[in-house]
């Protein structure tokens, strides 16, 4: 029952692991993309100097705005052939149609549709473009991998402490002379379980073990194929703190065996 507790446990936590990992890669991938999504703000074309200077000067101010770039019409006209070159001809324009414009990035890609919005009521602003559909679809995919996250390391947690709670608990059965022999005696109910208490965390600890032995060899081997197999997804490993995301696993198998222990012998205590 020990080995089958140890090894439950120890897939448990290797499936919390790779789904951590991957977690935190897809979540750093998201985070890129939207740190990527400019605020296109374009100028009126009766502006005046003096309102383009108040426009700069306002978006500086806002503590909300990263940076702020500005791009007049003719250096925008040169980055649209560059974009359009072979698809668009370009050279049949008389005049460039494009408006002065500033490029304004925020430091939280949630605020984006906010500042969006305050921008465009400033006066000498005459569109504001930032993408809203893929904004807002980026980031209703973000709330709901985090609240799919949750329920699913909650889920893990739920089955790791079950296994682990009913694995205690035979070892108690098995044990119920010499707890029944213990309580005449006079001991504490805190004597009794703390052996029990011992036996959860070390068979949690050692599931931990195992899990990451297991995740280090998925690591070096599976994922090294998966990024050759998806090599138009940029995945950067490098933002997964691997020593934190083992001490994780190492906590989370120690608290989950004594915490289920102590309810498995709480419960036989009880009765």
């Amino acid at each position: 029952m020990q080995l089958t507790a140890i090894g439950t446990v120890a897939v448990t936590l290797m499936l919390l692991g790779a789904f951590l990992f991957i977690r935190t890669t897809l979540a750093d991938l998201g985070n890129g993309m939207l740190q990527q999504i400019e605020i296109s703000v374009y100028v009126d074309s009766n502006a005046t100097p003096h309102e383009i200077a108040a426009l700069r000067a306002s978006f500086r101010a806002d503590p909300r705005i990263a940076s702020v770039a500005f791009i007049p019409k003719s250096e925008g006209l040169k980055e649209l052939r560059d974009r359009t070159r072979g698809v668009i001809d370009t050279s049949l324009l008389t005049e460039n149609p494009l408006p002065d414009k500033f490029r304004v990035r925020v430091h939280d890609p949630a605020l984006v549709p906010a500042v969006a919005a305050d921008l465009r009521r400033l006066t000498g602003v005459g569109n504001v473009v930032y993408g809203q559909q893929v904004v807002q679809r980026l980031l209703r995919l973000g709330d709901v991998l985090r609240r799919v996250g949750m329920a699913l390391i909650a889920l893990f947690l739920v089955v790791a402490g079950i296994i682990i709670s009913n694995t205690t608990r035979i070892a108690v059965y098995a044990r119920r002379r010499e707890i029944g022999i213990m309580q005449l005696v006079g001991a504490t109910n805190i004597y009794i379980r703390m052996p029990f208490i011992c036996e959860g965390l070390v068979v949690g600890l050692i599931g931990a073990a195992a899990a990451v032995v297991l995740l280090v060899a998925a690591r070096e081997t599976l994922w090294p194929r998966m990024l050759e197999a998806l090599p138009f997804v940029q995945f950067n490993v490098t933002t997964v703190d691997v020593p934190r995301l083992v001490l994780q696993l190492f906590l989370v198998g120690g608290i989950i065996g004594a915490t289920a222990a102590w309810f498995a012998v709480g419960r036989y205590l009880q009765t």
